[in-house]
């Protein structure tokens, strides 16, 4: 057995705390009417109480005083399966890792801002499976499609830049990998498929259209995220496993690197991919816009699954503690007396 609100069950101590209060209060009220009163007299005057009624009531109302707090704290026994309908999209998100993600022309860096606002974006979603890719000059499953959104915060937050083997960035390998996860997946009915790129717009690798028009084929909606500033930034290079800046990337001249947003190709991917192109150009930017288009888009219905819960049995202590405390009030503490002839 759990319960839904345990400390409720705190407002139990109040019970013999109330049962103790009103015990001293009547033992008070006794003494009082003994030394002013003659016992003849308070019969007299109290003829038809009925001691087992008072008691009978008293204890009524405090039995149900117990199941109203117990039902208060929400008792769950036992479990039952049902039947749950997920609604939703498959969204993919593609993140860029190469080094340059590190600049710091958006605060705190360009990596975590992104990393932001893809916490946002999980946040706000609601039954959507959501998939995480993780690129460089290679493609990786950081997590796989899920709904377990928990789990999916846990894999974006380890996600960093010196966890990729190149350095390199190649938008072929990215669109590659997410044509091979959406293969894997098993289709829903009428879902919408969506990928969002969050990138610099850096491309060092292949010619990547061929890829491109397999996702689009697909139906596969693609919107990208420019994240950076046209005038750039420095790499900042930092201690391995601490945040002591060790100096900025440099060429092989020997030269600090600067590194620049470039919008184009992410642009052209969005308007091939049937999709947007938003940007990030400031810290307090947002992907509110795109958040705007995904609840836009058809969201279907996922198949039917079994879910084990356990079953809140409140109804029925507050039910028994309704029907006690109103026999209560009605439980009379007098009675009519039966006159006996002489």
């Amino acid at each position: 057995m759990i319960w839904f609100n345990a400390s409720y069950l705190w407002f139990l101590l109040l019970i013999p705390i109330l049962a103790g209060g009103i015990y001293w209060i009547k033992r008070r009220d006794e003494n009082l009417r003994h030394r002013f009163f003659d016992q003849r007299l308070i019969n007299q005057l109290r003829r038809g109480f009925w001691k087992t009624g008072e008691k009978l009531r008293l204890v009524l109302l405090f039995s149900a005083l117990l199941l109203f707090v117990i039902g208060l704290a929400g008792p769950k026994i036992g479990t039952e399966v049902r039947d749950i309908e997920q609604r939703g999209a498959d969204l993919l998100i593609i993140l860029d890792l190469s080094r340059s993600m590190n600049a710091e022309d958006i605060r705190p860096s360009r990596l975590e801002k992104a990393k932001f606002e893809i916490q946002r974006a999980i946040e706000r979603s609601h039954g959507d499976r959501i998939g995480l890719l993780v690129f460089t000059g290679e493609a990786f499953v950081q997590s796989p499609m899920t709904q377990d959104h928990s789990a999916l915060r846990m894999f974006l937050d380890i996600a960093e830049t010196h966890q990729m083997p190149t350095s390199t960035t190649s938008f072929r390998a990215a669109f590659e990998k997410a044509k091979e996860m959406f293969d894997g997946l098993e289709e829903r009915r009428d879902a919408a498929r969506v990928i969002l790129m969050i990138s610099d717009g850096e491309d060092h690798g292949e010619p990547f259209s061929n890829s491109l028009q397999a996702l689009t084929r697909d139906g596969i909606f693609i919107f990208t995220v420019g994240i950076g500033t046209v005038n750039g930034g420095r790499i900042p290079l930092y201690e391995r496993g601490s945040n002591e800046l060790i100096g900025y990337h440099r060429d092989r001249d020997g030269r600090e690197v600067i590194t620049r947003l470039e919008p184009e190709t992410l642009r052209e991917i969005a308007a091939a991919g049937n999709g947007n192109y938003f940007e990030i150009s400031t810290s307090t930017a947002g992907i509110d816009p795109f958040l705007s288009r995904l609840d836009d888009l058809q969201r279907g219905e996922f198949t039917t699954e079994e879910f084990a819960d356990y079953v809140n049995r409140y109804q029925m202590l507050v039910l028994t503690g309704l029907v006690l405390f109103i026999t209560g009030l009605i439980v009379p503490e007098y009675r009519k007396e039966e006159r006996t002839e002489g």
